[in-house]
């Protein structure tokens, strides 16, 4: 079997919150999800480790568009790398602007500390891949699987008999919980479900998870985020039908949540890294807006 080399990107010096993947071809390194700018020196950094350098990518796989996962492709883009990413995706790492802006009315002034720089992508190292394309770099191939339900512009990347997942197959930190992190503004549920759907069809013997790592126990691992899906869903619906005030329902789920970790008896380092990886005030407004999209008849 190939190497999957593991770095972690030690997202505001945490380890194993962002996860970056590399593998080797006879066409360069292969990089799938780049991490944030901001944590470019990190990845400098894991890369060294292992005996290579940044400038020996030429090839980026980004399962969506979200900073902390694609933030630091340009970086790459910018050194010769192509960068591949789902059609919706694409125009938006062009002109990153209003990806830009839109997250600043979230983070403000915490948007470089979080998140570094984003500036664009020339179209000339941009492919866009979506369901069922095979990339094919020198002697390594991809099967892409279109995978909305975090983000419509959302992809999953077969590999051999592995499968690296974004977001789509949750968030689980160490022997920790499967969450599902539900930030605005594409949440679908049900589109989420039938992307879970896609991934056991193939019968991965492991799932890569940019938060965090190699997950063997996969058909467990799937059940349980499809319980947890549901269980933070069907929560957030109570407190939507009620009119509950956004800022109480994020007080009342960041308790709710707290409670699941605690009975699962995590540390309190743990919280943290789930925290940095899945914020649970970013649930709430993904979530809420499913069930109004969905109260207006527009899911």
């Amino acid at each position: 079997m190939t190497t999957i080399h593991t770095l972690d990107l030690k997202f505001q010096d945490n380890s194993q919150a962002i996860a970056a993947y590399l593998i080797e071809s006879n066409e360069g390194l292969i990089l799938i999800e780049s991490g944030p700018e901001s944590t470019f020196n990190h990845l400098e950094e894991a890369l060294h480790n292992i005996g290579f350098s940044t400038s020996q990518v030429k090839h980026v796989l980004l399962t969506h568009i979200h900073f902390d996962h694609a933030g630091a492709a340009w970086k790459f883009a910018e050194i010769g790398a192509k960068v591949y990413v789902h059609p919706m995706g694409l125009p938006h790492l062009q002109n990153p602007e209003k990806l830009w802006n839109s997250a600043a009315q979230i983070y403000g002034d915490a948007m470089e500390q979080l998140w570094g720089k984003m500036q664009p992508i020339s179209k000339t190292r941009l492919v866009a891949v979506s369901d069922n394309d095979t990339i094919e770099i020198g002697n390594i191939n991809f099967k892409v699987i279109y995978t909305p339900g975090h983000a419509v512009h959302h992809n999953a990347y077969v590999f051999e008999n592995v499968i690296f997942t974004g977001d789509v197959a949750g968030v689980k930190i160490e022997n920790g919980p499967v969450v599902p992190p539900c930030p605005p503004p594409d949440i679908n549920i049900e589109a989420w479900k039938e992307s879970i759907n896609k991934i056991k069809k193939h019968q991965p013997k492991a799932l890569y998870l940019t938060h965090y790592g190699r997950q063997t126990a996969v058909q467990h691992h799937l059940a349980e985020l499809e319980k947890i899906l549901d269980d933070w869903s069907m929560w957030m619906k109570v407190h939507f039908d009620a009119g509950t005030p956004i800022e109480k329902t994020t007080e009342l789920f960041k308790n709710y949540i707290s409670g699941q970790y605690h009975e699962k008896r995590l540390v309190s380092s743990m919280i943290k890294t789930y925290e940095y990886a899945n914020p649970a005030w970013m649930s709430v407004a993904g979530l809420l807006r499913y069930w109004k999209l969905k109260s207006q008849g527009r899911l």
